[in-house]
């Protein structure tokens, strides 16, 4: 049985951005985990819920950033680009991406999101973003 615990100050969400636009996430600081834990103990968890309205073949992109000053973040190269496209008429289902944090991520992290144009409006639904032990 694999326990995992979430810390509710290590969790955010944010809501879709509307089509032809972007956003990020606030940032969660990696140096606020308990301690003991390196990031190679952490999973990075991005839950996005079933988004109906996103339009065929028109995509919402997630990016994990990071930065050492939460001002200047930049995408994590180690950390590959998620994509979901509309398809069918029913958007694209929910879906959860966990990923392991790799040695040389900064301080702290936050994903960015955009939604290509004429995309539909998934604004009513909200990714979380959260660290899991």
């Amino acid at each position: 049985m694999d326990r995992q615990l979430t810390d509710a100050s290590l969790k955010v969400t944010k809501a879709i951005p509307a089509a032809n636009a972007n956003n990020t996430t606030d940032s969660i600081d990696l140096a606020a985990t308990a301690p003991g834990h390196t990031t190679e103990m952490i999973d990075f968890v991005i839950n996005v819920p079933a988004t109906p309205a996103l339009a065929d073949t028109k995509s919402h992109t997630l990016k994990i950033q990071d930065s050492a000053d939460n001002s200047s973040f930049a995408d994590v190269a180690a950390l590959a680009t998620r994509t979901r496209t509309g398809a069918g008429g029913a958007g694209a289902a929910a879906v959860d991406y966990r990923v392991k944090l790799p040695p040389s991520i900064r301080r702290y992290v936050r994903v960015y999101q955009a939604v290509e144009s004429a995309g539909g409006d998934s604004t009513g639904v909200s990714i979380t973003v959260a660290l899991k032990f």
